[in-house]
């Protein structure tokens, strides 16, 4: 379950007020004050359900007395046409805040979606699948939220709970070896993750004794030799495969002997998954 904390909370407070703005002309024009409703969200699409509480949030931030209630819980599969949630409450509330609400439950269901499909294909070799920082500003927390609630694991959540020694960071040194040293000295308590794109950088890795070492961009092939090399040395060092990945290779990588493989496009690709909302009874 999602805990709805301040940061949270904010984040809805500001997707409203970009929604809202000075206020909801039709429905102040159309909707008399006291009118109350129903409402029902329907999934109009198969899919893995993330986002429910912040969806129930939007709507009790501008009605505390609104009520929101569902069969489901996150992470839980949903089939076309089931009804996700039952609303009550203030016609103009529901109707003000449905599409910030739909917005939210759309993006991270879409999210849990895909990472569910890619953790189904490789659900029997022991795989984990990982997520990375390629996210929304600002829904980060939230986006990997979705990728749990599709079976998948958080990759570190920002540059400061984890050592990953990028392409740049080595251009800037001047070698792996130099790179993980100062690492080390700087941060010796920390664990320490290496990129490489070849298997020249693979050994360099190796022989600075790093904790884990991502193969980015590399051809089945070349991660099976690598991963061999790897496993002939130190065989805690855990191996992360990543890059060039989609749903049509992604077994035949989870064979190689790889811990991990991380996605980018778990959460910057991943298409919404369809709802709708539609008021059911009036003056309830």
């Amino acid at each position: 379950m999602l805990k709805i904390d301040d940061k949270i909370r904010h984040l809805i407070e500001l997707s409203l007020s970009e929604d809202i703005g000075k206020g909801d002309l039709t429905s102040e024009a159309v909707i008399d004050e006291g009118v109350l409703a129903k409402g029902i969200i329907v999934a109009k699409e198969e899919g893995v359900l993330a986002g429910l509480d912040i969806a129930k949030t939007v709507f009790l931030q501008s009605d505390p007395d609104f009520v929101f209630e569902s069969p489901f819980k996150d992470g839980n599969k949903v089939m076309r046409g089931e009804e996700v949630a039952t609303l009550k409450g203030r016609a103009k509330s529901i109707l003000s805040g449905e599409r910030t609400a739909l917005n939210f439950l759309q993006h991270l269901s879409g999210i849990a979606t895909l990472t569910s499909k890619y953790v189904e294909r490789v659900k029997d070799t022991g795989i984990k699948i990982l997520d990375t920082r390629k996210t929304t500003p600002g829904l980060r927390w939230l986006e990997k939220y979705a990728v749990k609630m599709g079976g998948g694991e958080n990759h570190r959540m920002g540059l400061f709970d984890m050592i990953l020694i990028k392409e740049n960071h080595i251009k800037a040194v001047g070698s792996i070896s130099r790179a993980v040293q100062k690492a080390k000295t700087k941060y010796p308590m920390e664990k320490i993750e290496v990129e490489t794109r070849n298997l020249g950088e693979v050994k360099e890795a190796v022989n600075s004794e790093v904790d884990w070492i991502m193969l980015d961009n590399m051809s089945t092939d070349e991660i099976k030799k690598a991963v061999k090399v790897i496993r002939s040395c130190r065989k805690e060092t855990k191996i992360e495969a990543s890059g060039r990945i989609d749903l049509n290779n992604v077994r035949e990588l989870a064979l190689t002997g790889v811990d991990f493989i991380s996605m980018g496009a778990l959460t910057h690709s991943a298409p919404a998954l369809d709802f709708s909302l539609l008021l059911a009874e009036l003056n309830l």
